[in-house]
């Protein structure tokens, strides 16, 4: 049983990481649960005060990518379309074969987005722009929160007590 939540656990982990830059996994949220299934391996000591506090963060992370990208494009002047243009261009730009494709993505599908609500460039370009900046600080900060629960996982691991095989 404990081989089997290690591993899930681990999958847990590294569908959080991934789940940093695609907009449909929650990415903190899914590395915490990988850490509660570490945490229910026997031999594995983990305080409840700390995965309150893990969960507590995974929380807000979770909020935070809500908010950020949508002052990020406010703050540059956009709108609502540019917000969506940059969840759509994420998404082409992950899937489509090109490189940097999750970084022009954004940008391109904030830049299309704003351009459709408005005719002036200059502006749709600002306000794409403050979207493309606040979709990279929230990714950012989810991947951070997700490579910190990666290291929480391994040194809780290695600290196991009970051999894992």
């Amino acid at each position: 049983m404990e081989l089997f939540l290690i591993i899930v656990g681990i999958l847990l982990i590294i569908l959080g990481i991934l789940g940093s830059f695609l907009p449909v996994i929650p990415g903190p949220l899914t590395s915490w649960l990988g850490l509660l299934a570490l945490h229910f391996t026997e031999g594995v000591e983990m305080s409840t005060s700390f995965l309150v506090i893990t969960l507590i963060i995974a929380v807000l992370i979770y909020v935070l990518d809500y908010i950020i990208p949508a002052l990020g494009t406010k703050r540059f002047g956009g709108s609502r379309a540019g917000m969506i243009g940059t969840v759509i261009g994420l998404v082409v730009g992950i899937l489509a074969p090109i490189p940097f494709g999750i970084i022009i993505g954004p940008f391109l599908g904030a830049l299309i987005g704003e351009l459709t609500h408005r005719n002036d460039f200059g502006k749709a370009f600002k306000a794409a722009f403050g979207s493309f900046i606040g979709f990279m600080a929230s990714t950012f900060l989810k991947f951070i929160v997700a490579i910190i629960y990666l290291g929480f996982f391994i040194v809780k691991l290695l600290d196991h007590n009970t051999p894992l095989f």
